[in-house]
């Protein structure tokens, strides 16, 4: 197991990792420490535990709403076939 220093907000946090995962861990790191300013930023300076609420927030929304497949009614479902029959019904 190896232990790597992931910096998000001008500080550095001790995390484990299997040997050879280092680099995707960094990486990761680099991306929550994006975020993160990207919400300071907006909303101004915050404390560590509410900019660590928040983030966690921002973040589950974010995998939640990419996620979640749109939902399409039956009824849009028979107005697409219509469409498609009265375009087929032209190219005829």
């Amino acid at each position: 197991m190896s232990v790597v220093s992931i910096p998000i907000v001008n500080r550095n946090y001790p995390m484990g990792c299997e040997d050879g995962q280092e680099g995707r861990l960094i990486e990761l790191g680099r991306m929550v420490d994006a975020r993160a300013r990207q919400i300071l930023d907006k909303i101004g300076p915050l404390q560590e535990s509410a900019l660590l609420a928040t983030l966690c927030i921002v973040l589950i929304d974010e995998i939640q709403n990419k996620t979640q497949k749109p939902t399409v009614s039956d009824e849009d479902l028979h107005e697409i076939l219509a469409r498609i029959r009265e375009i087929k019904h032209k190219l005829s």
